[in-house]
């Protein structure tokens, strides 16, 4: 079933050199563009990582330190990204675990913030998990009635986000009024709706450290001061803040800190 859109759709995945968001590094990206009038663009592109591979990730995905070897850097790569990416919403499969704050780090890394809070982030393997819980192997023999491995091999970027795509269309035709009769199993054809159903909300940062709470505060959600609320902890323990912003965190989560100390530090 073709996806109603009221402005392009982005359906995406990354292959990179491993999965901690603060650490790791795209080496390949591969995107399709749908837009409201029906038309796909497509993309693939290698990133160098200016590092080297881990062997685990190569046998994984047989992207090689050579075939990225005269790739364009993320930083020289990221103003033509953001320029196709600008307006858009996002879609794939575990990407507002992963593909998400990752593209967001790199874009910070490069120097660009581009701004993710105003799109609807569509996470397939949300609704998937939602309404079958299995992963996207699974979900394309589900939905698509067919082999992944059949059609597509693995673990490559191009090959993950078609299959992504095939899934997400087949999800709102299953999933349609036309096919189901009980309304909590029945999917919104809209953007918006898939975004509201399969998106972390109650994020603040996109890896989760902050979050909200019921009444819409700001809470710290992990350490020491997991389940305080940041304008109690922040005025009485200035040197956390700082310990955070010298740490290992991701600069989408440093720039949150920084922005919530200045609204409730020790003035």
């Amino acid at each position: 079933m073709r996806i109603k859109l009221d402005r392009p759709l982005v359906i995406f995945d990354l292959e990179t050199t491993g999965l901690d968001v603060a650490t790791a590094r795209i080496i390949q990206i591969s995107y399709i563009i749908a837009k409201p009038d029906g038309s796909e663009e497509r993309a693939n592109q290698y990133i160098n990582p200016e590092r080297k591979i881990p062997t685990e990730v190569v046998e994984l995905t047989h992207i090689t330190d050579k075939m990225v070897k005269d790739a364009p850097t993320f930083k020289q790569y990221a103003p033509e990204l953001a320029k196709a990416f600008g307006g858009c919403d996002f879609a794939g499969f575990n990407s507002n675990y992963f593909d998400i704050p990752l593209l967001c780090e790199e874009f910070l890394r490069a120097g660009i913030d581009f701004d993710f809070r105003s799109a609807r982030l569509v996470d397939v393997c949300g609704i998937f998990k939602m309404m079958e819980r299995r992963n996207l192997a699974a979900a394309y023999e589900f939905y698509c009635g067919r082999k992944m491995e059949d059609d597509f091999q693995a673990h490559l970027a191009d090959q993950d986000t078609e299959a992504t795509w095939r899934v997400l269309q087949a999800q709102l035709e299953m999933y349609s009024p036309e096919r189901q009769t009980d309304p909590s199993r029945m999917l919104k054809n809209d953007v918006k709706s898939l975004a509201d159903l399969s998106s972390q909300r109650k994020n603040i940062d996109f890896a989760g450290r902050l979050i909200y709470n019921d009444k819409g505060e700001e809470v710290i959600n992990f350490g020491k001061y997991k389940g305080r609320l940041v304008r109690e902890v922040f005025p009485y323990d200035p040197g956390y803040v700082g310990w955070v912003l010298q740490s290992d965190f991701t600069q989408d989560t440093k720039r949150w800190f920084e922005a919530l100390r200045m609204k409730y530090g020790r003035r």
